[in-house]
This record gives structure tokens, C-alpha cells and sequence, in this order.
């Protein structure tokens, strides 16, 4: 079976993980596709749940063999992708794909996927925001803090490449929200009884 997908995107630090952990422990039919990446794992991780955590020479023997759905290096020898395998484990499950990636990601599985794929852009209420959540997080060092905050301005001029934009200012509507788009979106209610 090929479900649909739900792409939740957004700069770091936005939200969006929270809000799709609050999906997935709500609807039994959606399934979290795990990304790859070569990052250092965080002591919290678990390899193969939170991401597939691959050498550098690992991830781009994969990206050869074409082993990816998207990819790419967000930082210098940083990359993330979307393994096919990934996307193939989930529907063999009879479930609907949920992705937490970031914006470039995001864009090439829409384009990819399309129709079949809503993607949701999850805006800060604003910049200053944004960097306080990343700073009060203490899972950065000074110089990945200071990577991630360069990057949300050039992340947040793509929210309008997006099927919807979800402002997430008080987690609670923002979770109702998301809950919404699944409804609407796998259900297929039309746009105007939203």
C-alpha cells in the first residue's frame, strides 16, 4: 500500500518534532520516517529511532548506489537524507509516512511525491523566539549554535513554498492544528469544511 505523507518542516528549534511526536503517539495509522544522517549521535539518541546515524563514507557510498529518496550536506560533511528503504518500510506497515526534515528536504519530496504529499512549514512566532528556544536547549556548542541561527533566516524565506504554514506560538493550538491537516488530509475532508 502507498499511504500518503505529512512532511513537517521547519528551522531548528520551531517545534516541529515536538508536534510530530504528538501526532504519531495520537494516530496508530501514521509511521515516522527516520532519517539518515552523519552527525554525531546526542547522548539521548537511538540509532535507528531518532535517525540512522552513518560515516561520511558510508552516506555517500549510499547516495552512489542511489539508496536515497532526497539528501544532502546541510553543513560541511553533514548530510541528511531519506533512505528509500525507509519510505518503503512504512508502507509496507499499511501506514501513512510522517517526515521531520529540514526545508531543502522537504521541497524535494514534494516534488517528488506531490498530490499524495502535504507539507507543512512550522513558523516561530518570530526570529528572537526562534534563537532563545535554540539557546535554552543546551544541546549546541557555541559554534553549532551559531551555524543553526546563520541558517534560520535563509530558512524562513522558503515558508511560502509550503502547502501550509503553521505558526506554532501556543503549543497546544498548534498541536490541534496539526491534528486538523491529518484529518483533513487523510480523510480527504474538502478545504472549505476545514
Amino acid at each position: 500500500m502507498k499511504g500518503k505523507m505529512f512532511i513537517f518542516t521547519a528551522p531548528s528549534g520551531a517545534g516541529k518534532t515536538t508536534i510530530v511526536k504528538h501526532l504519531l503517539a495520537k494516530y496508530e495509522d501514521l509511521g515516522f520516517s527516520v532519517s539518515a544522517t552523519t552527525r554525531n549521535k546526542r547522548d539521548h539518541e537511538v540509532d535507528g529511532k531518532d535517525y540512522y546515524f552513518l560515516s561520511v563514507d558510508e552516506f555517500i557510498a549510499k547516495v552512489a548506489n542511489g539508496d536515497f529518496v532526497e539528501w544532502e550536506e546541510v553543513y560541511h560533511d553533514q548530510y541528511y537524507g531519506t533512505l528509500k528503504s525507509e519510505v518503503e518500510r512504512v508502507w509496507a506497515m499499511g501506514k501513512h509516512l510522517v517526515f521531520d526534515i529540514d526545508v531543502r528536504g522537504a521541497e524535494n519530496i514534494k516534488k517528488l511525491y506531490n498530490d499524495s504529499c502535504m507539507s507543512v512549514f512550522v513558523r516561530p512566532p518570530s526570529v528572537s523566539t526562534l534563537i532563545q528556544r535554540l539557546t535554552q536547549r543546551n544541546t549546541e556548542t557555541p559554534e553549532s549554535l551559531e551555524k543553526r541561527v546563520n541558517k534560520v533566516k535563509n530558512e524562513m524565506s522558503f515558508e511560502n513554498s509550503f502547502d501550509i504554514v503553521l505558526v506554532n506560538d501556543l503549543l497546544d493550538i498548534s498541536l490541534r492544528e496539526a491534528e486538523h491537516i491529518v484529518d483533513t488530509f487523510t480523510l480527504g475532508i474538502p478545504k472549505n469544511d476545514r
